[in-house]
């Protein structure tokens, strides 16, 4: 029942770009074609992983971490690891992350979607995430807490995110960020 779900919300989601489209359609692709197996690293070419896209919409700032692995600034988020609700796991990893725990969906469904590659790392191969985003809305005062795999975190106003990171996964989400606020 949950798949199908997942399937529903993945067809839903409107793309906002050409490469998105792309995206969706590998997604529902890899969903398809390796079903619940698509959720766990045992698909070791390709698997689902969930992130939050954490904003305060009074402050206009967006938290994002510093990821010791990666050496990057990216949103909360992790492996789906079975699990195939990834709304679920988007809000487990961010708790995992940051220590949030009131977070308000700032938008029905899926957010944005994104397919990076992950270098090989320790043994485990270079493979694909296939990342399903959503966005929240969080006061940035709430009580925060870093973990392992951070380096460190911080709350960045959204006209200052281009300071920290040039990923282009990221801008584009500032920019449906900007949209959204500006809906409010």
């Amino acid at each position: 029942m949950q798949d199908l779900l997942l399937m529903q919300i993945l067809k839903q989601y409107n793309p906002n770009t050409e490469e998105e489209r792309d995206y969706k359609y590998k997604m529902l692709q890899l969903f398809e074609s390796k079903k619940e197996v698509a959720f766990t690293r045992q698909n070791i070419q390709a698997h689902f992983t969930a992130s939050a896209w954490i904003i305060d919409s009074i402050s206009r700032n967006i938290l994002l971490l510093h990821h010791k692995k990666l050496n990057k600034w990216l949103q909360p988020g992790g492996h789906a690891d079975g699990e195939i609700d990834l709304e679920q796991v988007s809000r487990k990893e961010a708790f995992e992350e940051t220590g949030l725990k009131n977070l308000a969906l700032a938008k029905h469904g899926i957010f944005d979607i994104d397919i990076h590659e992950i270098p090989e790392f320790k043994g485990v191969p270079q493979h694909y995430h296939y990342d399903v985003r959503f966005a929240y809305f969080c006061n940035h005062e709430e009580k925060t807490k870093i973990n392992s795999e951070s380096n460190s975190f911080q709350w960045i106003e959204i006209g200052k995110v281009k300071d920290l990171t040039n990923e282009p996964s990221i801008i584009r989400m500032v920019n449906k960020t900007r949209t959204l606020l500006n809906e409010l």
